[in-house]
């Protein structure tokens, strides 16, 4: 069973899918058969989807969080980097607050 920001995110991916192309950065880790740590993936902060809107090629960062979610500081200062570039991003709790970023 997915859980509750699985599930919004997959919502956003299908509600932005005419108008952008979005991925859904997967993260993960394991451990080898001679018990080595791997940590696979993006960087601490990497924003869970990511894109571009068609119409432009424009960039597009969303970090998707629950109503009661709580934005971690990697994420926090992600959003704060991409503040100085002309890219779309933010939070969305919603599926509404992701198509208010990407419009």
């Amino acid at each position: 069973m997915q859980n509750k920001e699985t599930n919004l995110q997959n919502d956003i991916r299908l509600a932005l899918s005419e108008t952008c192309v979005i991925f859904r950065g997967n993260v993960g880790g394991f451990y080898t058969d001679y018990g080595g740590y791997i940590s696979t993936g993006l960087p601490k902060g990497f924003p869970d989807l990511f894109g571009f809107r068609k119409r432009d090629g424009k960039m597009v960062f969303i970090e998707v969080k629950t109503a009661k979610g709580r934005v971690r500081k990697e994420q926090a200062h992600f959003m704060e980097v991409m503040d100085g570039y002309d890219v779309l991003h933010g939070i969305a709790r919603s599926v509404e607050e992701a198509e208010a970023i990407v419009r």
